[in-house]
């Protein structure tokens, strides 16, 4: 048995909103990369024709399968839903992946391995040595990184790349971090994600990983997205100071009834 044998059944998830010039292109480079693997399109009903391209797909091969979505409900809510998908068919390994080219599947491997290692969630940084993106605008990376920097001095994770979204989770992992609760979206739903798994006491890995700009269709970040993120993460990290403030003046009175 080899060591990414040991980590089970893996499922990549790819969530897909008009993707129609990506999608077979990226599940056959999955395909080459991790044979073993099985895939889920989760298509949010795009009206480009995605969601039959992939029905072709899963009908020559039976490591692809599909999730008919009604609409364009976000990021968030179709890996939610691919994740329960996951667990009702008894995969030990899930991994977000997008569909557009930008998450190499050459890379993969190299977040299972993280696993196979002992870490619970692997997560593909581009800020870590090692890591980097191609083809961005300096205002991407601005973002990117500034969004990352923020979220570790709200939230005091040492996580370098908190937003990315190429990640692979122990299904145990996802099943103890309160998935139900989950109702962020975007930029924001990979903090979430991430923050839960180091709040319930996880072991999170960044692994270093080369993040290329889409060539084909448009982006799907916004301002809305971007702005759903920056205002999340600091009402959770406002919350959690206030609890770290109450903690540390119980504990002092504690010590000292008297307040002496």
């Amino acid at each position: 048995m080899t060591s990414l044998e040991s980590i089970g059944r893996v499922l990549v998830i790819i969530p897909t909103f008009n993707e129609s010039q990506n999608i077979e292109s990226i599940t056959n480079r999955l395909r080459r990369a991790v044979p073993e693997a099985h895939i889920l399109v989760a298509d949010d009903n795009s009206p480009d024709g995605t969601g039959a391209i992939a029905d072709r797909l899963a009908e020559t091969d039976d490591h692809i399968h599909v999730m008919h979505r009604k609409g364009k409900q976000g990021l968030g809510a179709a890996y939610l839903a691919g994740f329960h998908w996951g667990f009702d068919n008894g995969y030990d390994v899930l991994v977000q992946h997008d569909a557009d080219g930008s998450h190499q599947p050459e890379q993969l491997p190299r977040l299972l391995q993280a696993l196979a290692d002992g870490a619970d969630m692997a997560k593909g940084s581009r800020w870590v040595k090692g890591g980097s993106v191609v083809n961005w605008p300096a205002s991407r990376i601005f973002i990117s990184k500034g969004g990352s920097l923020w979220t570790r001095l709200w939230l005091g994770i040492p996580v370098k790349d908190a937003t990315g979204g190429f990640n692979a989770y122990k299904a145990d992992t996802l099943r103890g971090i309160s998935l139900d609760e989950v109702a962020s979206a975007g930029y924001c739903f990979q903090i979430d994600l991430v923050w839960r798994s180091l709040r319930n006491g996880f072991k999170v890995v960044e692994v270093p990983i080369e993040f290329v700009e889409r060539e084909f269709g448009d982006s799907k970040m916004s301002r809305n997205i971007v702005v759903e993120a920056l205002i999340r993460t600091t009402l959770w990290g406002i919350e959690y100071r206030a609890t770290q403030v109450k903690d540390a003046v119980l504990s002092l009175f504690r010590r000292d009834p008297k307040g002496a």
